[in-house]
């Protein structure tokens, strides 16, 4: 026996459309949210040191815009750190960067060139302040590193700046009072193990991986940074209401904390452009931050912090036009 199939009304058969066009239309949307299509061109974006968490959050980035605006070519330039990297967006070498707020501040108030274009797009993650010493050292305190050989990062470095003023705040004088190096984390590690310095400061995303690395190799320790010294860090300018008293949580290194945590300072980052880039590039680019999170989070550990909620405080710099219209389009 056939079967009988009920007859559709021409006028179902177009109400059928309109729903799968509507649909489709609603997927468009979702796919491209600002309802056009992706930005093209090239970009160019300062990064950081060989295995530091800026190269490996820019590379990562890079990748997830290639999918969101597949006719944007992103350049990765290496960098210093967060000094070098305000400098080139500030006078056009670059166009989106990572920095440290303290690194930001201090270009405004030397007013650095170009320091009043420069614009916020999200806060991103704290770096930690890490103070590295072979395990079985006498270093046992900040004021402990007079007389020693101290790496405290390369010259336009953010880490640079923040051991300077670690130094200063514990009566050292950076240029006198130690053997200063200019080593960042492509090569602190090994210079440590080799035993060619007897410390190095670093400032980075938890875990970094430079730092997780020579824990498998070599042995070393964590000297705190207390509170009592950042009390008088925070009496060095106004750069250093950036810095907050924090902890490295006994997860971070487990193999070399064993359960403890050590003391230290923290700084936000800010991902940073300036003020005539595109908006509408600049509205993607944020897009893609915020929700290329959980697959960026998974490699680099420290992208698992970035929030909507606290992204649009880019302190101190105001928000780009294109990042404040993203964040306009997805405020509940």
């Amino acid at each position: 026996m056939s079967k009988v199939f009920p007859r559709i009304s021409r006028r179902r058969a177009l109400q059928s459309a309109t729903v799968g066009v509507v649909a489709f239309g609603l997927l468009l949307w979702w796919l491209l949210p600002l309802g056009e299509t992706p930005p093209s061109g090239t970009i160019v974006f300062s990064t950081g040191t060989p295995r530091g968490v800026y190269q490996e959050y820019g590379e990562r980035l890079r990748n997830e815009m290639a999918d969101d605006m597949p006719g944007l070519e992103v350049k990765l330039l290496n960098s210093a750190g967060s000094q070098e990297n305000v400098q080139r967006v500030a006078t056009g070498r670059a166009d989106f960067t990572i920095a440290a707020a303290d690194a930001v501040e201090t270009y405004k108030l030397r007013h650095g060139a170009g320091a009043d274009r420069l614009r916020g797009v999200a806060r991103l993650y704290d770096d930690y302040v890490h103070l590295i010493v072979r395990r079985g050292s006498d270093i046992k305190s900040v004021t402990d590193l007079r007389h020693k050989r101290v790496a405290t990062g390369l010259p336009d470095s953010g880490v640079r700046l923040i051991a300077d003023r670690v130094l200063r705040a514990a009566g050292i004088d950076p240029h006198t009072d130690i053997t200063p190096a200019a080593d960042g984390i492509d090569t602190g590690p090994d210079r440590l193990q080799q035993g060619k310095i007897d410390a190095f400061f670093w400032s980075g995303g938890l875990p970094t991986k430079g730092l997780v690395a020579l824990a498998k190799k070599a042995a070393f320790t964590f000297v705190p940074i207390t509170g009592a010294l950042i009390a008088k860090l925070h009496g060095e300018g106004q750069e250093a209401r950036y810095y907050r008293a924090t902890n490295i949580p006994e997860s971070a290194y487990p193999a070399v904390q064993q359960g403890t945590q050590v003391p230290t300072i923290a700084v936000s980052n800010v991902l940073i452009t300036r003020a005539d880039m595109d908006p509408r590039l600049t509205e993607w680019v944020t897009r893609t931050v915020i929700k290329s999170r959980d697959g960026i989070g998974a490699h680099v550990h420290s992208a698992q912090l970035v929030d909507l909620r606290t992204a649009i405080y880019t302190d101190p710099l105001p928000l780009q036009t294109g990042a404040r219209r993203y964040y306009r389009s997805v405020k509940p």
